[in-house]
């Protein structure tokens, strides 16, 4: 003999739940409210964490200046390594995707070094908070 597990009335198995969902949903909504309105509030008034720290800008800006020293020097060895590479290569593809990688890695190192000043200009404009004390500019 089996029991037949399913109720006997579908939708009043299916009323509950909504309610509780609707519940969650006021309850969660309550909650953004209440945070947005209180604590975000004392966040905001705070001064930034950076900016007030003795040597953490200069350190930012250094540890910048030294990632893109070293990549564009990654640069350059990539660049003379594929074109050696590319002198006693044998078929054209082989030269094809070797350019190809060139050209990738150029790619690479234009972004690397227009990033930083980008996010200067562009952070200044914006009014962030980080780019009013760290100059990313690599020279």
């Amino acid at each position: 003999m089996s029991q037949d597990t399913t109720p006997s009335d579908p939708e009043r198995s299916i009323e509950p739940e909504s309610q509780l969902t609707g519940k969650i949903s006021r309850q969660g909504a309550l909650t953004v409210v209440f945070l947005s309105l209180f604590a975000v509030q004392p966040v905001a008034a705070q001064s930034n964490a950076v900016c007030s720290a003795d040597n953490l800008p200069s350190m930012i800006e250094g540890f910048f200046q030294l990632t893109t020293a070293l990549g564009i020097v990654g640069l350059v060895v990539v660049w003379q390594a594929d074109s050696l590479i590319e002198m006693f290569s044998i078929t054209p593809e082989q030269k094809k995707a070797l350019k190809r990688h060139k050209r990738s890695a150029l790619k690479s190192a234009v972004i690397l070094v227009a990033l930083g000043p980008l996010y200067t200009v562009a952070g200044s404009m914006m009014n962030l908070p980080l780019a009013q004390c760290v100059d990313l500019a690599p020279w």
